[in-house]
């Protein structure tokens, strides 16, 4: 982690996105509170089968409940609204899976308050340390590397991340426009082709502890060619705005 980031004072919020992580939310949360006390945090509840719900009612979490279920990315995108509309200036994405670690956080806000970026990304392959996810799932994220770097001209190490904060400006665009699957590769090449700024920093990562991946196996071909095609819309729109 590098501390020589001078953090700006603003009002951040964590968006957390949950499906049936009850196995996971606490950790979770007691991280965030242990690690990020610069960020206020939302759960956002995405109509859960398991008791993820229950948790957060019981122990006073802040959490939004959506009543239907909307995917990652609609249940991103719900994050977002309430953070721009209750005033946020950055706002990050944090898987609730407990992948994530939340000591890395201030220095996605630091990069963020002292770059010209838009948009900061943790990236586990900067420096290769922590949990490299799969190998089929490397092999996704080096194809999508050398698309978004092929169609913007940008190399994201890590374009399926989700551990991301935005500024206020992004924040609002992806408020009304975001995409609603495997929304990370999507909105990182919109955002490029918007003219936004991106930057990486290093992170590790963890191995998921509890509870099943959204993306098996069976799904990572469907997975490429839906979000190829998408990436490659978004391209075009994005170009024309």
């Amino acid at each position: 982690m590098n501390n020589n980031y001078k953090v700006i004072k603003m009002n951040n919020i964590i968006i957390i996105p949950a499906y049936n992580e009850s196995g996971n939310i606490v950790k979770t949360v007691e991280d965030i509170r242990a690690n990020s006390k610069e960020f206020d945090y939302i759960i956002v509840n995405d109509c859960s089968q398991d008791n993820t719900l229950e948790i957060c009612r019981d122990n006073n979490y802040n959490y939004l409940n959506l009543p239907i279920n909307l995917g990652i990315g609609g249940a991103v995108q719900a994050g977002y609204r309430y953070a721009y509309y209750h005033g946020y200036d950055t706002a990050v994405q944090f898987d609730g899976d407990g992948q994530h670690d939340a000591r890395y956080l201030t220095d996605l806000l630091g990069c963020l308050n002292n770059s010209e970026s838009d948009m900061v990304i943790g990236s586990r392959f900067i420096k290769k340390e922590g949990f490299q996810s799969s190998s089929i799932r490397r092999v996704g994220i080096r194809y999508f590397t050398f698309l978004i770097k092929l169609l913007t001209g940008t190399t994201i190490t890590d374009p399926t991340s989700g551990m991301r904060i935005v500024n206020r400006k992004l924040m609002k665009d992806f408020t009304f426009d975001y995409p609603k699957d495997y929304p990370e590769p999507e909105s990182t090449v919109d955002a490029l082709t918007r003219g936004y700024k991106i930057a990486e920093v290093p992170v590790k990562m963890r191995e998921r502890e509890e509870g099943e991946s959204s993306i098996s196996p069976l799904k990572a071909v469907y997975y490429m060619i839906k979000v190829s095609l998408a990436i490659l819309i978004a391209k075009i729109k994005g170009g024309k705005k």
